[in-house]
């Protein structure tokens, strides 16, 4: 079966991200066509990137490497949640995104952004890391807006529209999970 992480891409204290990756897993755990598990990068303790060689040598030394990389290792695609800071994603999920390499190639990934834009330019930056990492970006995503998708810019109502955006994203990050699965078995 279909293995889909959703990474919850914030580690902000009274983080808006935590509701939304519930929301994201809570529609996708209906789902009968792929298996899906919340990742939430509070629960690793990723420093600054710390290795001494390139993620692409893939000569991981410190114990937090080996544990994130079995980890993104072990799905076919994702969901990345991602703030908009400064029109960008999270330092912390760039952070965790450079950790790695070869774990992220041949993969689908799809994105939920949330802010004053609805993470549209966070996940524009997101799209770029994603071709260097030789993922397959999704064309649908969720942007959910502060304004309009949370009550006093901190609680999360979103509106009914954005059940349909995340069900056209997840049928389109499982099916080229599938899709890429040769890929990934030949490397």
């Amino acid at each position: 079966m279909t293995k889909i992480g959703i990474i919850l891409g914030s580690t902000r204290p009274g983080r808006n991200g935590e509701a939304v990756a519930r929301w994201v897993t809570e529609i996708a755990s209906q789902r009968t066509d792929a298996e899906f598990e919340l990742v939430d990068l509070l629960d690793y303790k990723l420093p600054h990137l710390d290795e001494a060689y390139p993620p692409s040598m893939r000569q991981y030394t410190q114990p937090h490497t080996l544990e994130w990389a079995s980890k993104i290792d072990s799905f076919d695609g994702y969901i990345m949640v991602t703030p908009e800071y400064n029109h960008s994603t999270s330092g912390v999920l760039k952070n965790a995104i450079d950790f790695l390499n070869a774990e992220w190639n041949n993969k689908a990934v799809g994105f939920v952004g949330y802010g004053a834009l609805g993470g549209a330019r966070a996940v524009e930056h997101l799209r770029l890391i994603a071709g260097e990492l030789q993922m397959a970006d999704v064309r649908a995503q969720v942007a959910l807006s502060l304004y309009t998708d949370f009550e006093n810019f901190s609680v999360f109502k979103p509106s009914d529209i954005q059940r349909d955006a995340l069900t056209t994203t997840l049928d389109q990050v499982v099916a080229w999970s599938a899709a890429l699965a040769p890929l990934r078995a030949k490397a």
